[in-house]
């Protein structure tokens, strides 16, 4: 089912006749590279044969039944800052960018419903609904990145999933471009539908390999009211990975965010932003931990309760961020912590592995076993109040580039692995891309026959985004 055929100048042609000339890429190297690769690094990168940048779902539902007739691989792409290679062409043949659709078309006050096309930057929507007195609560760490078709096609997590849930729980529909080029609506402002399957949960987190979101209605909430952000350091991973459950029972308030960093991701991180953080020689582990309140003085009882238990279980310290810069400036150590590794080294590739809580103490374990084993440096930051962490590995001084790729795909399988044993999966927000599908095949055996099923029933000539979750029989 992979022998597609070339893009050549009498597709390109067809495709200028679509968009127009200056929203096709064809024969420029240096503008297709911008398209070949994703956050997961130069190693997974290929070439598209052309790149199209379309503006409706008109446009895209001629493109797909073109790429259809023609059998040409279709890859969606949103912003390109996913770790799994979920937005790489590995087949070649055309790159559907949706740079161009990036409009908010409707803040619906009277349903608490934001309409979004999916080029929409997360963040720009965030501020937009703000200014609303709203919120968006879908909040991926790479929100000043990453677009918000992106989030749905991945299931995107992040720090607010403890409180809130990761992207799927805010999608209520979505106006989809089937490969066949039929344009769909699935869903849409209700919050209720018991009329047959949920298929848009289906389509939720299926990485562009069923379609092509062209609208997506998103629930909004009314702003949560003053936040607070605190800075615990720990003598010890495991002090502070057990303080976790404890202090959200304490506080009886469940937190926004409960985000984890070790020594060496904060070293690198006070390095890269050039600031400092208190103990950051001498703490193992750090916890960022935001909660939200009504009132300064709602909110003052919560953090005084949570910052006694922290205490009392091991904490050498607790910073209360008194101002909006004091809490940019924990909360950008944090969101910069990947591009604080590959300011180091450039070929840092990063796991995304979720766990039961229960497990997370076994999983940080394996990882620092793995990493005196193969002597690698893995710098771990996580959203641990849901099991989600991620393992930066380092690259060995004077190992080679082509031998690093292997070596370190050998590690982040065999930390995935053990997160699946432990009861949990490959990946909690990034998504399998084509990286990390041989690790979804060992998992999820049964279920990628019922996925393949699903798959041929939607895209029949396997035209979407092949190669990516599994290999299409």
């Amino acid at each position: 089912m992979y022998n597609y055929n070339k893009v050549d100048e009498r597709i390109v042609k067809e495709l200028k006749s679509i968009l127009g000339d200056r929203a096709v890429i064809f024969e420029d190297k240096e503008a297709l590279a911008n398209y070949a690769s994703d956050e997961s690094g130069k190693h997974y990168s290929h070439m598209p044969d052309v790149v199209v940048k379309p503006e409706n779902a008109e446009q895209i539902s001629k493109l797909l039944r073109l790429a259809e007739k023609e059998h040409i691989p279709v890859t969606p792409r949103g912003a390109g800052s996913g770790l799994a290679g979920g937005s790489v062409p590995i087949h070649g043949g055309m790159v559907v960018s949706l740079e161009r659709m990036n409009r908010i078309l409707e803040i619906d006050k009277s349903n608490l419903v934001a309409v979004v096309e999916p080029g929409v930057v997360t963040n720009d929507l965030c501020r937009k609904v703000a200014d609303e007195g709203l919120y968006y609560a879908g909040y991926p760490m790479s929100v000043e990145l990453c677009t918000i078709g992106g989030n749905v096609a991945t299931n995107a997590g992040g720090s607010k999933v403890i409180k809130y849930g990761n992207t799927g729980y805010h999608v209520l529909g979505v106006e989809a471009v089937l490969p066949t080029g039929e344009i769909i609506q699935f869903g849409g402002k209700r919050r209720k539908d018991s009329s047959g399957y949920e298929l848009v949960k289906l389509l939720v987190g299926s990485e562009g390999t069923l379609c092509i979101f062209t609208k997506i209605f998103l629930n909004l909430i009314p702003l949560p009211g003053k936040t607070v952000d605190l800075l615990v350091p720990f003598a010890s991973v495991e002090k502070a990975i057990r303080s976790v459950p404890l202090v959200i029972a304490e506080s009886r308030v469940l937190p926004s965010a409960v985000e984890f960093m070790d020594r060496l991701s904060v070293q690198l991180g006070v390095r890269y932003n050039n600031t400092s953080w208190p103990f950051e020689r001498e703490a193992e582990a750090f916890l960022i931990l935001q909660f939200e309140g009504r009132t300064e003085t709602e909110l003052e009882d919560v953090y005084e309760r949570a910052g006694e238990m922290l205490l009392d279980n091991g904490a050498l310290d607790v910073f209360v961020a008194d101002s909006r810069s004091n809490s940019e400036r924990i909360w950008k150590i944090r969101r910069n912590s990947l591009e604080a590794i590959r300011a180091v080294d450039p070929y840092a590739p990063t796991g995304d592995v979720v766990v039961p809580s229960s497990e997370i103490p076994k999983l940080i374990d394996y990882i620092q076993q793995i990493s005196r084993e193969y002597k690698v440096r893995i710098p771990i930051v996580g959203h641990v109040a849901d099991g989600n962490f991620h393992p930066g590995l380092m690259k060995p001084e004077g190992m080679k580039l082509d031998q690093w790729k292997d070596y370190s795909e050998e590690i982040l399988d065999r930390i995935a692995i053990k997160a699946v044993e432990l009861g949990g999966a490959a990946s909690g927000e990034h998504g399998i891309g084509f990286i990390k599908k041989r690790i979804l095949a060992q998992a999820k055996r049964e279920e990628i026959n019922l996925m393949k099923k699903l798959k041929k029933t939607f895209d029949p000539s396997n035209i979407m985004n092949p190669g990516k979750l599994f290999d299409f029989d």
